[in-house]
């Protein structure tokens, strides 16, 4: 799929760094069904082309988030040779200049979080606290909540599965499934539906 395909999952203004980025790369980008574990992925083909999944479902923001971070790991690559670690130093310091260079695609509201998170980026998106409350704020008018508002004791489902907070351990939470009886550790972060 060529950048021009892409156009209407992405913000405006996004194309001229996509191009820039793309450089003389032969990539593919293919748009995928909602996934859990990932937001997209890279990887090198054998035929030396390059292949980029992204979850259809992402807002256009967090779409060109996502697509950058993949793009990085090629660019790095591409740079640093095939030795590097995917998320190493090299990875985090050609992701940090792409998003700096891009940082005007974003809204002003975002941009501050975007900067705060390129100090140090991090492997998944899923560690920055800011990024998270950004994109994925619980629904409105629902029982939908973050875990971090839940009490010890407090009832919740999550993934049609109905748990119990036992208790807060460090920064997560240790919770009872009510059907196996197995405790799980949940992250602050994690979206549930509270139950009255």
């Amino acid at each position: 799929m060529s950048i021009e395909l892409i156009k209407n999952y992405l913000p405006e203004h996004s194309l001229p760094y996509l191009k820039t980025w793309f450089g003389q790369h032969q990539i593919y980008i293919r748009i995928t069904r909602d996934r859990n574990s990932k937001l997209g992925d890279y990887r090198k083909k054998p035929d030396g082309s390059y292949l980029i999944t992204i979850n259809s479902t992402l807002q256009q923001d967090l779409f060109f988030f996502v697509l950058t971070h993949e793009l990085a790991h090629l660019l790095a690559f591409h740079r640093y040779g095939q030795r590097i670690l995917p998320h190493g130093k090299e990875w985090k310091s050609v992701f940090r200049e792409m998003l700096h260079a891009s940082i005007s695609v974003y809204p002003e509201d975002l941009q501050a979080i975007i900067l705060h998170f390129a100090r140090s980026p991090k492997a998944n998106f899923m560690a920055s606290d800011g990024l998270v409350r950004y994109f994925y704020s619980p629904g409105i008018g629902e029982q939908e909540t973050f875990m971090e508002t839940l009490l010890e004791g407090d009832f919740f489902v999550y993934r049609s599965q109905e748990f119990q907070v036992l208790h807060k351990l460090k920064k997560n939470y240790l919770c009872k499934n009510l059907k196996s009886d197995k405790n799980y550790i949940f992250k602050p972060l994690v979206s549930v539906q509270k139950k009255n």
